[in-house]
């Protein structure tokens, strides 16, 4: 019975990433040319469904690095204080339902197949339209906000995919709250090559009589988001100054929590049962084995920051990174600089391809300067590990890094996708 539900499940996923290919080849070119497209594209889709994203109240939430843990966060201590509250985050790491999430459980894939089956007439009406299919990321804000609708959720926690200003979770139009963890180089081939560009786009968030919140620390960014809020009479807030990375995170969903009005006792639990896969998550000791999705520079410093307060003897690093425009010296170089051994290697998957681990060498080996670190290359992610753990003694740590698709297929080890579709967890 569960063999046919997973199935449909996967003829589903199959579906809406054949449709989102089809999407993504008809209108690559338009893309740099007129971003709103993509707004447009998502706000057509939603009104053919007859409007799924009214009616609900929504924490809109960006940033370059924690913005995952910080959405996560607040839907927990929403969910503590006794709310219905929905979660859409991106990517997963094992299986596409942990995407969706409504109190503790992921979307069932039985859910999913059924939104899937009542939404292929409207994907095919507008295929037809003026803006073509939608892409895989619309799909699933659109299987998300449907479910929470049915699910009679009051609150919803929408994690950015992508920047901010055209992101397709941007066709919200009131949100409660919007919040900025922090602003760094990343998709800059995208979003824009200064961090004054970066801030633009995301900043694109910010609504008219919203309420602002930011754990930024650059006094130039806080006084541009400072400008953009007065511009659309949104209330801003400044959280958080000289901290880490993880207090600014607890400490920016603390103050907008205590702005919703939510208990004390409720944010803390809330913030104290947040767990991630693949934040820096343990799955085993003796020998240490760390998977990380870090994937740009303020990421891999978070991990490199974390490490310390782990005792261990070598590090072992396992590094693949996506096929995109990123600085890959600025991910390498931490890593090299703080590895025994090093292992390169790639991943592969419907969204997200790695590179090539061979065309990594070069940077790595001339990263390493004097160093004597072995740096070596296994296009295999799963070999990789192999050879990553039987190098290892004890007293070790394996770190897998890089990216959210090489340390998810590595987590299937210890938690296969057939153990999170059935138990709609992670852990």
């Amino acid at each position: 019975m569960l063999k046919d539900v997973f199935a449909k499940y996967h003829q589903s996923l199959a579906f809406a990433e054949s449709s989102a290919n089809i999407s993504f080849r008809k209108n690559f070119g338009r893309k740099r040319r007129d971003p709103s497209f993509f707004l447009d594209r998502t706000r057509y889709f939603l009104d053919l469904l007859g409007h799924p994203d009214r009616g609900l109240e929504y924490i809109h939430v960006t940033g370059t690095a924690g913005k995952g843990t910080v959405s996560t966060m607040l839907q927990n201590v929403l969910t503590e204080a006794g709310e219905k509250a929905g979660l859409f985050t991106s990517p997963y790491v094992t299986s596409a339902i942990e995407e969706i999430r409504v109190g503790d459980l992921y979307i069932s894939p039985c859910e999913f197949a059924g939104i899937m089956r009542y939404l292929k007439p409207f994907i095919a009406k507008a295929a037809l339209g003026p803006f073509g299919a939608p892409s895989r990321f619309e799909i699933f804000l659109a299987v998300a906000l449907i479910y929470f609708k049915r699910q009679k959720c009051k609150w919803v926690v929408l994690e950015v995919g992508l920047g901010g200003r055209f992101d397709a979770t941007n066709v919200i139009a009131k949100p409660a709250v919007t919040a900025i963890t922090n602003i760094d180089y990343d998709h800059t081939e995208i979003l824009g090559k200064t961090l004054k560009e970066i801030a633009y786009d995301k900043a694109g968030i910010v609504k008219r009589s919203s309420t602002f919140f930011t754990s930024e620390q650059r006094p130039g960014l806080l006084a541009f988001f400072r400008s953009e809020c007065k511009k659309k009479g949104a209330a801003f807030h400044f959280v958080g100054k000289n901290r880490n990375h993880r207090d600014r995170n607890a400490l920016l969903v603390s103050q907008i929590a205590t702005h919703l009005g939510i208990p004390r006792k409720a944010i803390d639990l809330g913030m104290k049962k947040t767990r991630l896969p693949c934040r820096f998550e343990v799955m085993q000791k003796s020998p240490f084995v760390v998977l990380d999705g870090a994937h740009n520079r303020a990421k891999i410093a978070s991990v490199m920051a974390n490490l310390a307060g782990l005792e261990y003897g070598r590090l072992i690093v396992i590094v693949g990174i996506a096929n995109l425009r990123k600085d890959n010296k600025a991910i390498l170089g931490p890593l090299v600089s703080g590895a025994d051994r090093m292992i390169l290697t790639s991943f592969g998957s419907a969204e997200r391809m790695g590179i090539h681990p061979r065309a990594l060498l070069p940077l790595a080996l001339k990263l390493k300067h004097d160093r004597r670190v072995k740096i070596s290359t296994e296009e295999d992610p799963e070999k990789a590990l192999k050879l990553a753990l039987k190098e290892a003694d004890k007293r070790d740590c394996v770190l897998v890094v890089g990216s959210f698709f090489l340390a998810g297929k590595l987590r299937e080890r210890w938690y296969p996708e057939a153990w999170v579709l059935k138990n709609r967890k992670s852990f």
